[in-house]
């Protein structure tokens, strides 16, 4: 899930931050897509009902051709467990590809995980 640290819904996000969204969003596809097991990253505006911003990408794992189209957030409830361990993996490649793309670093905690 990707949210802004201040408090904004979609329609008041300011330009500057709305510009950043996408480009984010548009280098976190590609970077889970990567993954050798995930065949689509899916981007989601999910929250009804809360007046914060939340983005969620969901990835569709290879061989999982029921998961296709908009059912993918029923679906993620109904998948086998993500492996912990696996989840973590993918997390800290993830996040290594933003920081070489995109620019930022990891927050402190994070890399202390992953030295």
């Amino acid at each position: 899930m990707l949210h802004p640290l201040d408090h904004y819904d979609m329609a008041d996000l300011p330009d500057e931050l709305a510009a950043e969204l996408g480009v984010l969003s548009a280098h976190i596809v590609r970077h889970v897509q990567a993954l050798p097991h995930i065949s689509r990253a899916h981007v989601y505006r999910i929250g009804d009902g809360g007046a914060h911003l939340h983005i969620w990408f969901f990835a569709r794992p290879e061989g999982q051709t029921q998961l296709y189209g908009s059912w993918m957030p029923v679906w993620d409830d109904l998948l086998p467990e993500y492996p912990s361990d696996v989840a973590d993996a993918d997390a800290a490649t993830v996040a290594d590809a933003l920081v070489v793309s995109i620019g930022g670093r990891r927050a402190a905690a994070e890399e202390a995980k992953h030295v």
